[in-house]
């Protein structure tokens, strides 16, 4: 299956609101279906990512999508702390594992990162440090898994002729 902005599956979402709510931040993400158990995810800067369900192999699974963003949200303050204390990294990878409950809803029950790093400069204490501080202050996906968030949901049933907004 090939996707292009012909098809409208990239067209720009609705716009991201950046406004105090309540004391925090807004984030809005789109999520469009493409067919079967294919869809396209939007983010917030119009950046796309392909997701589809368990066995159907084009995209990535969104459960995994999670641990994903996890390590992502985690690395990218990882690289910054070491950037700020002047360490060049001139290899890092996460590799995130997790035990998953067998019946459905699958839950994640352990979820364990394993950072591998490379610099010149880089001290065991320079890497813990900035790990601890991406876990324990700056990751909000990290944050996030700690608590417990609301969840709300709400439906729009739309007209047949304008079933792909753009």
């Amino acid at each position: 299956m090939q996707c292009n902005a012909a098809d409208g599956l990239f067209t720009k979402p609705s716009t991201f609101l950046k406004e105090k709510i309540g004391g925090g931040m807004a984030a809005k993400t789109t999520l469009r279906w493409i067919d079967g158990k294919h869809f396209v995810g939007i983010d917030s800067t119009h950046h796309s990512v392909v997701l589809s369900g368990q066995s159907d192999g084009i995209g990535v699974k969104p459960s995994e999508m999670l641990l994903i963003a996890l390590s992502a949200c985690s690395a990218v303050d990882v690289v910054q702390i070491l950037e700020k204390k002047r360490i060049a990294l001139s290899f890092l990878e996460v590799v995130t594992t997790a035990d998953q409950d067998h019946e459905p809803p699958w839950t994640f029950r352990k979820i364990h990162l394993v950072y591998r790093l490379a610099g010149d400069d880089l001290t065991p204490k320079a890497v813990e440090q900035a790990i601890t501080l991406s876990q324990e202050k700056y990751c909000s996906v990290g944050a996030t898994l700690r608590s417990v968030p609301q969840i709300t949901t709400e439906y729009v049933i739309q007209p047949e002729k304008n079933s792909n907004p753009g």
